[in-house]
């Protein structure tokens, strides 16, 4: 009961603190680039970010408004049960593989290895969700505390291991030049999101031509 007690407080305190970093700064300029009227066109997309930069929810939110199926690279990774299995590399290749002659889809991950760069190269749009570092950091901690109270779901379990290793993959992901190199090969098609809540209202506000 204590420890439930305690994860509460930790909750709402940090909500007060998210709701700073979200809308406290609100009158800063938002900055992201525009394709066509409403920022996104296209069948394939392919949503790129850190950890925590709100991939998921802007994939559900795309995926719901565009009527287009959409997958985790997380899930392409590891075949998911009570303990997760890692697939070897041609399995990994062959689901892919099977996601990307689909006609429509959408990708998030966290992913920028070689294994997954045709899903980069077939994309007809490719979504780098680059929000502040500390908004990020807020965000596991957010999730973390929801999860163990039971508010969201995971694939995973929610270990205090996980919860650390987040920190860090996050901290790696701010620092890492070689994302930027690679996404700068399509940046014809590239969409660079600094402020994913403003991007999302006009999702839900807009017309996306198809």
């Amino acid at each position: 009961m204590k420890n439930r007690i305690n994860f509460t407080f930790v909750f709402y305190s940090s909500l007060v603190y998210g709701f700073y970093l979200d809308y406290g700064r609100s009158r800063l300029p938002s900055s992201f680039f525009r394709r066509g009227d409403c920022l996104v066109e296209g069948k394939k997309i392919h949503i790129i970010g850190s950890v925590a930069s709100g991939k998921t929810t802007l994939t559900g939110k795309l995926s719901a408004k565009l009527d287009i199926p959409y997958y985790e690279l997380d899930n392409v990774v590891w075949i998911r049960n009570k303990e997760d299995i890692r697939r070897t590399e041609r399995e990994r290749e062959e689901y892919l593989n099977h996601i990307l002659v689909s006609e429509a889809w959408i990708v998030e991950g966290v992913h920028h290895e070689p294994w997954m760069m045709k899903s980069f190269q077939e994309a007809d749009v490719i979504i780098f969700l680059d929000n502040a570092y500390k908004r990020r950091k807020y965000r596991i901690i957010k999730r973390f505390i929801k999860q163990k109270l039971g508010f969201e779901k995971a694939n995973y379990t929610p270990t205090f291991s996980i919860f650390i290793k987040m920190f860090k993959w996050n901290a790696s992901f701010e620092r890492n030049p070689v994302i930027l190199e690679k996404l700068a090969d399509y940046e014809e098609k590239l969409v660079i999101i600094r402020n994913d809540r403003t991007f999302i209202e006009e999702v839900k506000s807009c017309k996306l031509d198809m």
